[in-house]
This record gives C-alpha cells, structure tokens and sequence, in this order.
C-alpha cells in the first residue's frame, strides 16, 4: 500500500523557505571569512545582511511549519524532532550573530562573528543531515 492510496498528501508550506536559512548562513561565513582576510567593511556589511535575511525567513519557515502541523494533508510530512530541534538551534546561533555584527568594525566580526559564523554553519549541517536521514525513512516507508 502506498502512502498516496491512502492519504491525501499537500505540499509542506515550509518547503518553500526553509532552504533559504541555510544558504544565508553559510554565505555568512564566506563574507566573514573574507572580511577577516581583507578589512574591507563590504564583507561586513554583507555577513550583516545575509544574517539578517536568514533570521527573517527562518522564523517564516518556523510559522509555515506550524500551520503544516495543522493541515492534514501535510502532517505525514512534518519535520523530525532532530531536526525541529536543529533548526531552533541553529536560528537562535544566527540571532545571536546578528547582534554581534552590529557592533563596528573589526571586532564585530574577528574573532566572535566569525566563531558564531562557524557554529551557525556547523549546526546547520548537522540539521541537514537529519533532515536527510528522515527523508530517506520517508521514501521507505512509501515504498514498503
């Protein structure tokens, strides 16, 4: 029996801005990187921004997830607690970035930034590979 025989599955709302996050943050870190290497207040003011953007379209995925938990047609869908748990983590690593890039110039950045920068980067990665693994328990389960 497949899992569309049975249930009506929608697509999951947070689908749609959860990626985004991920890319910003770790775009985060290669403009830190590259404010350490350079002094070039550009890359500062670009980890800034990405930070930012981050934050904001983690929160909108983190509201999508709970009106996906709401909707029927998705809850056979939902996130795994590994990773709901990752990605609260890893948004509130990047809040706490946020508020250090604002300060200015060079110690904004080097050496606590560019720390948290990493954290953040690390922490999605591991979110990642949760969200992989349960992918995969996922399409099992509909094959079987």
């Amino acid at each position: 029996m497949q899992i569309s025989e049975t249930y009506s599955v929608g697509y999951p709302l947070q689908r749609l801005f959860v990626p985004i996050p991920f890319v910003s943050f770790g775009l985060a870190l290669a403009t830190d990187i590259a404010f350490w290497q350079t002094g070039n207040l550009m890359w500062q003011n670009f980890s800034a921004w990405l930070l930012f953007a981050g934050v904001v379209f983690g929160i909108v995925a983190l509201l999508a997830g709970v009106i996906d938990l709401l909707r029927p047609s998705t809850r056979l869908l939902r996130a795994s607690l590994a990773e709901i748990l990752g990605f609260l983590v890893m948004i509130a690593l990047a809040i706490i970035n946020s508020l250090v890039h604002a300060g200015d110039g060079w110690t904004a950045v080097v050496p606590n930034g560019l720390a948290l920068s990493a954290a953040t980067f690390i922490v999605s990665l591991i979110t990642l590979i949760f969200a992989a693994r349960s992918q995969r328990v996922l399409k099992w389960r509909a094959a079987a």
